[in-house]
């Protein structure tokens, strides 16, 4: 099925310090790799430099078979992303985001459908500004994976999601699978680590 996204050498550094370094990445379309450790040990670094946030310091990087680049139009048509300190408008509904989705993309979405699926149907008229945070969570994560993408990065989804929350992302998770993307997600939730075909364990590289 081809490589979403591959990682040779990759190396990145912190001041003195290096995060990781010599690391290979391999991850196949339609497979999950987690990336676990505590916090600080490189997880969302990894995440900034395969979106082309960041430039490693060493080693090459392929997703979609793109140099990253976050600049780029049509790599970010085939990369989609929820990071930590991803946003929304928050004078628009959840009804007006995934309006603005379609258009941005020339997608004919079920806009009801995809709401009830989330669990924001009973809010679909609310401002994103007067939702919780874990509703808000739920928008933003919805935005990224209801349009057509090869390669999924998530940075911890699960924060500020409650137990329905959680399983729901799960199932996102495993259906960007079967649709045959790439996904890397950077997470502390075991169920996650359950849907994911390898795992690395940052703690402790160097």
């Amino acid at each position: 099925m081809g490589m979403g996204v591959t990682a040779r050498n990759f190396g990145v550094r912190a001041g003195d310090v290096w995060l990781f370094r010599e690391l290979d990445l391999d991850v196949p379309a339609g497979e999950c790799l987690a990336l676990v450790g505590e916090n600080g040990s490189g997880k969302s670094t990894i995440l900034r430099c395969l979106y082309g946030m960041q430039v490693p310091l060493e080693g090459t990087l392929s997703v979609a078979d793109r140099q990253p680049d976050e600049l780029d139009v049509e790599f970010r048509r085939d990369v989609a992303v929820l990071f930590d300190d991803s946003d929304l408008f928050v004078e628009l509904t959840p009804v007006q985001h995934l309006e603005l989705l379609a258009g941005t993309f020339g997608l004919d979405l079920d806009i009801g459908e995809l709401l009830r699926d989330a669990g924001l149907d009973e809010r679909s008229d609310v401002t994103a500004g007067s939702l919780s945070a874990g509703q808000r969570r739920r928008l933003m994560l919805l935005g990224a994976t209801a349009r057509p993408f090869r390669v999924l990065l998530l940075d911890e989804p699960e924060r500020a999601l409650d137990a329905g929350g959680k399983q729901w992302l799960t199932e996102v998770v495993g259906r960007a699978k079967d649709a045959g993307a790439a996904v890397v997600v950077a997470t502390h939730h075991p169920p996650l680590l359950e849907v994911a075909e390898s795992v690395v364990d940052l703690s402790g590289q160097l």
